[in-house]
């Protein structure tokens, strides 16, 4: 793990002294809608320095901390399965070193390749999950790896009660029949988040942000955008909670840059990740 001359504002630690390691998973292979988050972990570095490293709501700065940005993965085209098991070995590789993994898709299928990595070290892992979609189905014209089915395999490798998911407004009537069952979900807001706070505290827990979770008033800049989501204030709010858990790895996905002109949805993702950053370190 070499220094990259081009990481997220001040995640320039060395790699053996670092404590969080982020890395891009630039892979949209199977959306669904429009594509272009393969386009977000660069967009996103380049992007962080419009804003400050310092958090005036945590009064920490990402310069007192350390992390080490890797730079992204390079994929090949068409092979999803291949592009997993990359995954899975990164964030092998960077848990096994007893660091904390932080992702940067990508599409939200992204996401399993790290939790087949994490739950071979953590079992007992439970999954915290921001989103419009529930991402529960079974397959989606034909297929299993899609980012419409992701948390449907992460279900097969936790079991059930295990993922927490939050803000969803999305979903089939399968899915919605699924998820009674098997998932403890909170449609179309944060409720009861201080209560799955207080269940996950002394378990290892994996956070991954789906960006459109976020009203697409707020944010444009996603390729299947949700009306009636979260408000920026509110996420990060939510993120804020983090700091009582155990959190063992996490991702941010599902920003598609080229949608927002403005540039407001990259620098919306940078703060999120800002804080995210901040608040389990």
């Amino acid at each position: 793990m070499n220094n990259q001359p081009y990481c997220f504002m001040a995640c320039n630690s060395d790699y053996q002294d670092a404590s969080v390691v982020i890395f891009g998973a630039p892979y949209d292979g199977t959306v669904s809608y429009r594509p272009g988050t393969r386009f977000a972990p660069s967009a996103i570095r380049n992007e962080s320095f419009g804003i400050e490293t310092y958090s005036p709501y945590l009064r920490k700065d990402l310069e007192d901390i350390k992390v080490f940005d890797a730079g992204d993965l390079e994929f090949g085209f068409g092979n999803s399965r291949k592009v997993l098991d990359e995954i899975r070995d990164m964030t092998a590789k960077i848990i096994n070193d007893n660091k904390i993994p932080v992702m940067l898709g990508g599409e939200h299928l992204v996401t399993l390749g790290c939790i087949e990595a994490m739950i071979s070290k953590f079992p007992d892992l439970r999954i915290l999950h921001f989103d419009a979609h529930a991402d529960l189905r079974e397959e989606y014209l034909g297929e299993e790896l899609s980012h419409a089915c992701v948390l449907r395999r992460c279900h097969e490798l936790t079991g059930d009660n295990r993922i927490f998911q939050f803000g969803i407004r999305s979903m089939t009537r399968e899915e919605d029949k699924f998820a009674e069952k098997h998932i403890i979900q909170v449609k179309y807001n944060l409720e009861g988040i201080d209560d799955a706070i207080e269940k996950l505290k002394g378990k290892p827990v994996y956070v991954t942000i789906d960006l459109d979770v976020l009203d697409p008033s707020c944010f444009s800049g996603t390729g299947t955008p949700e009306p009636g989501g979260l408000f920026f204030k509110e996420l990060m709010g939510a993120v804020h909670k983090l700091k009582d858990l155990t959190v063992v790895g996490g991702d941010i996905n599902e920003l598609a840059p080229h949608y927002d002109q403005s540039g407001a949805s990259t620098v919306t993702a940078c703060k999120i990740l800002r804080e995210f950053l901040l608040t389990i370190k």
